[in-house]
């Protein structure tokens, strides 16, 4: 996959696309969004907030807006990225023209007035208390050191742990991974730490 490291580069990147990002990229900047490259794609957003970004792929491009569930769709364009995206909508394209740039203005326009009214699904906070299995909790009450250690861990990295036990189906899996876990767990280290300094 191709690095870009600015939106001129992502645009002309993707020639199969190109004159049709430049089009969607001018209705952007004709509005008062400022234009941004976050994630390896052009983002536009208002007093620092996201409002609409641009993608391109093999076989189709398509604009994104973050808070999209507020907005009308009276066209009905506008579809669910995923079943887990509460809030990201997008319009997807596979030819010029495909593009009503009349319907793209007014919906960008109208995610410009939705995000300076607030209008924003707010990211769900997760806990910080951790379920712990019940084998890895009968083990910290009897391992003072282990539970000591466990405890200094941050929660996510517990929860890490604590989802790495429960997600085992068998038993006998539950126990190796127990084992595989103890002396990592001593160490203070979390449980996918080797991969994220990569």
């Amino acid at each position: 996959m191709k690095k870009f490291d600015s939106v001129e580069a992502y645009i002309e990147g993707h020639d199969t696309w190109t004159e049709a990002l430049t089009l969607l990229r001018s209705i952007f900047i004709s509005t008062e969004l400022e234009e941004a490259f976050k994630w390896s794609a052009p983002v536009y957003n208002i007093n620092g907030k996201n409002v609409v970004g641009l993608g391109a792929f093999k076989h189709h491009f398509g604009i994104w807006f973050f808070n999209g569930v507020f907005l009308k769709d009276e066209h009905q364009l506008l579809e669910q990225a995923q079943d887990k995206t509460k809030g990201l909508r997008q319009m997807r394209f596979s030819s010029l023209s495909d593009i009503n740039k009349e319907a793209v203005l007014a919906y960008t326009k109208e995610a410009i007035e939705n995000q300076k009214l607030g209008k924003e699904i707010k990211p769900e906070k997760k806990g910080t208390s951790v379920a712990l299995p019940k084998l890895l909790s009968d083990v910290l009450k009897t391992q003072s050191e282990l539970n000591a250690q466990f405890k200094a861990l941050s929660p996510y990295k517990q929860r890490e742990y604590a989802e790495y036990i429960s997600s085992a189906k068998r038993d006998a899996t539950k126990q190796s991974r127990l084992e595989k876990i103890t002396p990592m767990i001593l160490k203070g280290v979390g449980l996918n730490d080797k991969y994220k300094n990569c």
